[in-house]
């Protein structure tokens, strides 16, 4: 009985450990966080958005040119294809960051990166319309479609967020 006793017990064991590799993001969830940059968004350059949520960070790099000015009293609608025009990217830091590691000069040296998972698929869309006074045009973005693969191949697709956010540009 002891010679059958233990082989069970160590395929019992195999059988109900299991492990879901070096992934530790299910959700990744910036739907109640603000936008920010580090300075004025331009249409004619690519422009590097972001939110930070505590030790996380949700990055878009805008291709340059998608944010388009139009003219005032139009809505104009462009979208940006995720990874190919525009890039959107997903860090887990050691500790809280502050808006400092992305707008310094030289980042400060802590907090450091613990995990980054870049979008491999996705669309970016941007609704463009002029404020009411047409001194300055309000850019509102969206994403859809984004799928994030770690570096172990588990895909991430629960992203919770319904609106980018907001940047305006002014009028030329």
């Amino acid at each position: 009985m002891r010679k059958f006793f233990l082989p069970f017990v160590i395929l019992i064991g195999l059988l109900s450990s299991c492990s879901d590799g070096d992934l530790q993001v299910e959700i990744i969830d910036f739907n109640s966080v603000t936008l920010q940059t580090c300075s004025d968004p331009s249409p004619s350059s690519s422009n590097v958005l972001f939110k930070i949520n505590d030790t996380e960070a949700l990055i878009l790099d805008l291709q340059s040119g998608v944010l388009n000015n139009g003219e005032v009293g139009e809505t104009i609608t462009t979208t940006s294809t995720v990874p190919s025009q525009s890039t959107l990217t997903y860090r887990n830091f050691s500790d809280n960051v502050t808006n400092n590691y992305f707008c310094d000069d030289i980042p400060p040296a802590t907090p450091t990166v613990s995990q980054e998972i870049k979008a491999q698929d996705g669309i970016v869309t941007i609704v463009t319309v002029a404020n009411e006074e047409g001194t300055s045009f309000v850019h509102t973005i969206t994403l859809s479609g984004i799928s994030f693969v770690a570096d172990n191949g588990e895909r991430v697709t629960n992203l919770t967020i319904d609106e980018f956010g907001e940047v305006t540009t002014a009028v030329p």
